[in-house]
């Protein structure tokens, strides 16, 4: 059964202007830095989808990503032009789920700096693998975003927030600039939605670069921290902790920078139930023989609701976040099928 969440349509041309917005020249700033350092994904076609949707459906298949999501690009193009400004920082850290843990981890063993990584309590154990496989430090608590912050202020380390950092952004927004490099006509691109980093960096790329193109931002019903941010008037926490099984999106709050992001380049907040995500999750991956996250899914879990509006014919994007799934889980969600 669908969500009783309502979907925010948010209105792109009436916003006062915040500073600062990416621009097109940023991200191709952000597409030099990671030539060579991150892998140009493909943007697949997937028969099945397209049949099922009566529309061409394309998917950017960011779990091939190196660390097996998009985070890569974020705390690579960060970390790389923060020392271009003769910011390279002596030790960087972060508070993160997972994904973006393991992406700053590889980034920094590359670069030459420490990384330390705090984590909430029951993070999925393959991304926790990850993260020391690349050769970051993880410390694990219930407060674990504000042991990230007194680490770094204690240390004089570099706090590298999640998504909530515009170098993090431009990179994550090199996406969206790959996606309209290989197919400049888009009618709709959805994208998942934690704390709104992708989502932000996407908008701003097609907002330069095709403006037509409807920018869809999925959330789980269980963690829309950007809707909630949207409906309040700012970025505030989520009353209760999100809870989602898309554990790459559980973020507790938007941040300055991506709110207003999404206020001016997103066109449409969705958000889907946790059995719209699990029953979506194991379709996509039989439809695309590839492994991915309940995050990945989203997209096709809010095609599914009907609210998102598709041409006939027409051209639709799914983003796929990551491919960093528990395979406990995987099985035990195939089972409820």
């Amino acid at each position: 059964m669908h969500t009783d969440a309502t979907p925010v349509d948010i209105d792109t041309g009436n916003r006062a202007t915040p500073s600062p917005l990416l621009t097109e020249q940023d991200l191709k700033s952000a597409a030099a830095r990671l030539t060579g350092r991150v892998l140009k994904t493909p943007l697949l076609p997937c028969e099945e989808l397209s049949l099922a949707f009566g529309c061409q459906v394309l998917l950017k298949a960011e779990n091939l990503q190196h660390t097996g999501s998009f985070k890569v690009r974020g705390a690579t193009n960060a970390l790389l032009a923060r020392g271009e400004r003769g910011e390279r920082p002596s030790h960087a850290v972060t508070f993160s789920a997972g994904n973006h843990g393991a992406a700053l981890a590889y980034a920094s063993r590359r670069l030459g700096v420490p990384a330390t990584v705090f984590v909430p309590p029951g993070a999925v154990a393959t991304k926790i693998d990850a993260i020391r496989r690349h050769g970051a430090t993880v410390i694990e608590g219930e407060d674990f975003v504000a042991a990230a912050q007194r680490f770094a202020e204690r240390n004089g380390a570099l706090l590298l927030h999640p998504f909530d950092d515009l170098d993090v952004i431009g990179g994550q927004g090199t996406v969206g600039l790959e996606v309209w490099q290989a197919l400049p006509w888009v009618d709709v691109l959805l994208a998942p939605v934690g704390g709104g980093g992708l989502l932000s960096g996407i908008g701003a790329a097609f907002a330069a670069l095709s403006p037509s193109t409807r920018v869809v931002g999925v959330e789980p019903a269980a963690a829309r921290a950007l809707a909630h941010a949207v409906e309040s008037g700012g970025p505030v926490s989520l009353p209760t902790a999100p809870t989602s099984m898309a554990d790459g999106l559980n973020a507790p709050f938007a941040g300055t920078h991506t709110y207003h992001h999404v206020l001016h380049h997103t066109h449409q907040l969705v958000q889907v139930s946790e059995e719209e995500i699990r029953l979506a999750w194991i379709d996509l991956m039989r439809a695309t023989r590839l492994i991915l996250e309940p995050s990945a899914a989203v997209g096709l879990a809010a095609l599914r609701t009907g609210e998102v509006a598709v041409p006939a014919g027409g051209v639709v994007v799914l983003v796929l976040s990551g491919g960093n799934t528990d395979l406990a889980s995987l099985g035990a969600a195939s089972r409820a099928v």
